[in-house]
């Protein structure tokens, strides 16, 4: 299974620790290279972490594909819908409540950082959900109310 990764939900995985999840839930993790300059800016705290875990996964991107946008659409996430159309990849992960949408639109499969950690929870990676979601929320990464509560009860957590 391929999976291609936009930078915000990278983020969150490198702010809980758990971007090795990744690599043991799918075959193979690729990113653009849009996406790997905005995860590696030097003043984001994850960024060492996150220059390390995409050595060797940057993919340059086909633009002869096309996908739908919205006005609002940067050039990391467009191009990783790009290179999951290129790649034929099976999940995109992206954790961007408008960027989901406009994933849906180009029948793109998503996966969030948080569905993540529920799969990796289901087969057993991982004990519990809730102490890493704490280590998300205090991170720079914004996660809703709502969400965090289905969350843990989809754990039974």
């Amino acid at each position: 299974m391929i999976l291609v990764a936009d930078c915000s939900a990278l983020i969150a995985l490198s702010a809980c620790g758990q971007l090795e999840l990744l690599e043991k839930l799918f075959e193979t993790v690729v990113v653009p290279e849009a996406v790997y300059q905005e995860a590696t800016v030097a003043d984001k705290k994850e960024a060492r972490q996150l220059k390390t875990f995409l050595q060797g996964k940057v993919r340059q991107v086909d633009i002869s594909q096309y996908v739908f946008l919205d006005a609002f659409a940067d050039l990391g996430e467009t191009e990783a819908m790009l290179l999951y159309k290129q790649l034929a990849a099976n999940k995109l992960l992206i954790d961007d409540k408008r960027g989901r949408k406009v994933a849906k639109i180009n029948n793109i499969s998503i996966i969030g950082s948080l569905g993540v950690l529920l799969a990796a929870k289901e087969r057993s990676l991982i004990a519990e959900i809730a102490p890493l979601l704490k280590l998300i929320e205090r991170s720079d990464v914004h996660l809703g109310e709502n969400l965090v509560k289905t969350v843990l009860e989809l754990a039974n957590e």
